[in-house]
């Protein structure tokens, strides 16, 4: 592990999942250097003349707050930003929209309940404030919860308010495409929604009623694998944080197959010039 004495600069911390989400904005850094720490590699730049930091946090909750939480450790961030795609839960939104949900939840921390003759039942000492898919029922963990003995249990983890506006500001100046790099199109110009919620798994998800259920149950507008994960230690730390979310599938609504890898570089194009837009809105 190197000192954070190595990068004295502050920086605006740019995440992705995995590589294929991040490359477009990667290879718009100006001064680019990489940094490998525990075998991950933190490349250092500037975006349109902030400094910034990019990287890959690996797919999942688990990869996501450990690769958080290390660079946190090793650099001065200043702020969060999550981009990729991600699977879309809110009917009135399609491929190619970007999401920016107001907040963020992990859906799946849940407790699988004994079937009775009375239907599906908690043990005493579990409650849910949410709608059970099942026998599934979502619990509340938060930072430290409760049934640990340390800190209070919670849902939701807030997105930035600050950063909320610039994301407004930015969303009226920024212009998306609706053809990708291989040269598929789509039927429509994506748009970018703000608000809502969004919502955080374990598991991909291509299902029409789990779909559902997670829309109805949280006003999820996106189901992903990392940016509630990154939210809590974002929230741990007091850093504000945002995530951008590219529909890349519908997570099973779709009418025909699963899309997420159809439509992988439109998404990292147009997440890429959001940023961007964000950045030049910041203060």
């Amino acid at each position: 592990m190197i000192a954070q004495s190595v990068d004295k600069k502050s920086r605006l911390a740019l995440i992705s999942a995995f590589d294929p989400e991040i490359e477009v904005l990667r290879s718009r850094l100006e001064n680019p250097s990489s940094l490998n720490i525990l075998n991950r590699e933190f490349l250092i730049g500037e975006l349109l003349g902030r400094p910034v930091i990019v990287f890959s946090s690996g797919v999942s909750m688990v990869n996501a707050a450990m690769t958080t939480q290390l660079a946190i450790d090793n650099f001065d961030i200043t702020g969060i930003i999550v981009s990729g795609v991600a699977g879309g839960a809110d009917p009135n939104l399609t491929i190619g929209d970007i999401s920016i949900p107001t907040r963020w939840g992990q859906y799946m921390e849940m407790a699988f309940a004994r079937k009775t003759e009375n239907g599906f039942e908690l043990p005493t000492f579990l409650s849910s404030q949410f709608p059970r898919f099942g026998m599934m029922h979502t619990i509340n963990v938060g930072t430290f919860e409760e049934l640990a003995g340390h800190g209070k249990s919670r849902f939701w983890f807030p997105a930035d308010a600050k950063y909320l506006e610039v994301a407004e500001r930015a969303s009226k100046k920024v212009k998306l495409t609706a053809v990708s790099a291989e040269g598929l199109k789509l039927d429509h110009f994506p748009e970018v929604h703000i608000g809502g919620g969004g919502v955080t798994g374990t598991a991909f998800v291509d299902n029409a009623e789990f779909r559902e259920w997670a829309h109805n149950s949280f006003d999820a507008r996106v189901l992903d694998m990392e940016s509630a994960a990154i939210a809590q230690v974002a929230d741990a730390n007091e850093i504000p944080f945002l995530a951008f979310r590219a529909l890349s599938d519908l997570a099973g609504g779709e009418s025909g197959h699963n899309q997420f890898d159809i439509f992988m570089s439109l998404a990292g194009t147009n997440l890429a010039n959001l940023i961007e837009a964000f950045i030049s809105e910041l203060d």
